[in-house]
């Protein structure tokens, strides 16, 4: 049976010199590569002009440079970017980029669907498939670089990642921290570890693997002050509690020396959105360098949530504010595409599905009729 060529694209720089040292190169090796797909967006090893042509061939033999593919693209009026990534024959996800001043933020993705079931989240309603491989956490950010070079000629469009598309990072922690080391890489994307942000949802002994591991800014969803409220929202929190979450989050500010932990709080129109749940905020926050962003509520067909008067989100911020609080209305961007994290997948997948069943029938008609 013939062997699978290595995909380059799952190493991060160390990986890739424990290879090279394999086949008798030297650990620099590793460097070239790396600035040569990273750096130059190369995927052709005959382009790479300082390996010698005996490596070359062998590399072309026996590796390869797979990157995921753009299966959709909606672009904002804003200058918003949204992106369906194909990663395989059945699998989507979605990457979107955020452009705001002389700033871009890329939004990754870490899981095809997500495990957890939050219940104001588009993507829980398509369920959980699998993880990403480092190469297609990693090609999000590859592809993302080389389309908007290719658009703007500027190098350094993205200044900002964060782990905050679809799925839930640190169930897929290895995968993750190897695509996040890439991104830090001074050979790569350069991106120094505050200007990465991994979102979760409160996977205790994970971010306490990652103080250590790769100890990148850290934003925590909340979106509820009280345990009943977040078991509904968050059903995580039944085995981690907003305690344990919030004593976590004081431990990996201590480790990391991070300047704040962010919290994210989603605005539910007569759900969470009370001045009287601000006072209970400001009280759990107590004792952690916090920041809070509130996210107004981005509907999607079939939501059981409407999202918070615009009234009742500038109370609740101002209530936070004047309590010492950093807080920041997230901005809705790129309200005229699928903004809503997980619908444009959802759209394409829908899409697929109808595809499909066209088949099926017609089989069922041929088959019927012969």
């Amino acid at each position: 049976m013939e062997k699978a060529p290595v995909n380059l694209m799952n190493y991060d720089a160390q990986g890739l010199a424990g290879y090279f040292r394999e086949l008798g190169e030297t650990s620099f090796r590793a460097t070239q590569i790396v600035k040569w797909i990273h750096q130059h967006g190369i995927t052709n090893f005959g382009e790479m002009t300082n390996l010698s042509k005996k490596l070359r061939e062998q590399l072309s033999q026996e590796t390869e440079i797979r990157v995921p593919s753009i299966g959709a693209e909606q672009i904002s009026e804003d200058g918003t970017r949204k992106w369906l990534v194909t990663i395989d024959a059945i699998n989507s996800v979605e990457t979107v980029y955020i452009p705001e001043g002389s700033r871009g933020t890329l939004c990754v993705s870490s899981q095809v669907g997500c495990p957890l079931n939050c219940q104001f989240c588009a993507t829980a309603t398509q369920g959980f498939n699998r993880n990403l491989s480092v190469s297609e956490i990693i090609g999000q950010v590859w592809l993302a670089s080389k389309i908007l070079y290719e658009s703007s000629n500027t190098k350094r469009s993205i200044t900002n990642v964060v782990m905050m598309g679809m799925g839930e990072p640190l169930l897929n922690f290895n995968n993750t921290v190897m695509a996040m080391k890439l991104m830090m890489d001074n050979n790569a994307y350069n991106l120094g570890k505050k200007r990465i942000t991994l979102s979760t949802a409160g996977i205790v002994p994970g971010i306490d693997k990652l103080a250590e591991a790769c100890p990148v800014s850290l934003a925590i969803s909340l979106h509820a002050t009280n345990n009943n409220l977040r078991d509904k929202l968050v059903p995580l929190n039944k085995k981690y509690p907003i305690e344990k979450l919030l004593q976590t989050c004081k431990s990996y500010s201590r480790a990391t020396n991070h300047n704040h932990i962010t919290f994210e709080y989603v605005m539910l129109k007569d759900v969470n959105d009370s001045v009287k749940e601000a006072s209970v905020l400001i009280k759990l926050l107590d004792g952690i360098p916090a920041k809070v962003n509130l996210i107004p509520f981005n509907p999607y067909k079939n939501s059981a949530f409407e999202r918070s008067e615009e009234r009742d989100i500038n109370l609740f911020r101002d209530k936070l504010y004047k309590a010492g609080i950093i807080t920041i209305t997230r901005k809705t961007r790129g309200s005229d595409i699928d903004a809503a994290c997980g619908q444009l997948v959802g759209q394409v997948e829908k899409r697929r599905k109808n595809i499909q069943n066209t088949h099926l029938n017609q089989q069922c008609s041929c088959h019927f009729f012969t």
